[in-house]
């Protein structure tokens, strides 16, 4: 899952990056408003977190004029500004929660979490191929009810291949929705797609993760076969 933080302080924003990778998510990171509007408009990100003391463009104009686009991805304002009509102001631009510094880092994952939850009708949280479900918002993997336990990243892997089911997908789509941008190495991918197939798919005795010759890799039911 892809998100985008719009933050001007260089080091928090790298720390939140590093934090929120290791929890499974891919990281973008702007350091004004106006790269931050420009990023959040042409890019995929499940949500974006927000500061509001931005140069060149504050965060309520970046919140507002995403809206005034219809532009619905989830915003959690993160900010020194605490006070009531700030907040006030923050989630009438359109944002979806606001939360101020300093701030605990479990309490901001989990309302990253409970946004994902909330935005169910654009993207379900609970992504089912055959007998093989993620649960999004809780980061579970199951298959025929049997829960298996993955690692942040492979977990990202899968769920990319989930949402485009059926599908084809690239090397280059899965290195970029589960790595940050310096990653470039496909073996990267392959290693994780190695690791997912002993998990879901040997121990069951399924073979759902497949192998696109030249392409890349897709998930299907194959239940379909039996």
């Amino acid at each position: 899952m892809r998100i985008l933080v719009v933050e001007d302080e260089v080091d928090l924003a790298h720390t939140l990056r590093t934090g929120l990778t290791a929890e499974g998510y891919s990281v973008d990171l702007a350091h004004d408003g106006r790269q931050g509007l420009w990023m959040a408009r042409t890019g995929e990100y499940a949500f974006v977190v927000l500061d509001l003391m931005l140069p060149g463009l504050n965060g309520y104009k970046v919140c507002a004029q995403l809206r005034r686009e219809g532009n619905a991805t989830p915003i959690l304002v993160l900010t020194a500004k605490d006070g009531e009509w700030d907040q006030a102001e923050a989630l009438d631009t359109g944002a979806d929660d606001y939360l101020a510094k300093p701030f605990s880092y479990t309490v901001l994952v989990a309302r990253l979490r409970a946004l994902v939850r909330r935005a169910a009708t654009v993207a379900p949280p609970v992504l089912a191929v055959g007998d093989l479900s993620l649960d999004v918002a809780a980061r579970v993997c199951r298959r025929a009810g049997t829960r298996v336990d993955l690692t942040p990243r492979e977990f990202a892997v899968l769920e990319l291949l989930a949402r485009r089911a059926g599908q084809a997908v690239s090397k280059a789509d899965l290195l970029y929705h589960a790595w940050p941008d310096e990653a470039e190495d496909p073996n990267l991918v392959e290693a994780r797609i190695s690791s997912l197939r002993k998990k879901m798919d040997a121990a069951f005795q399924r073979q759902s993760l497949q192998t696109v010759r030249g392409t890349g890799y897709r998930l299907v039911d194959d239940r379909e076969r039996d």
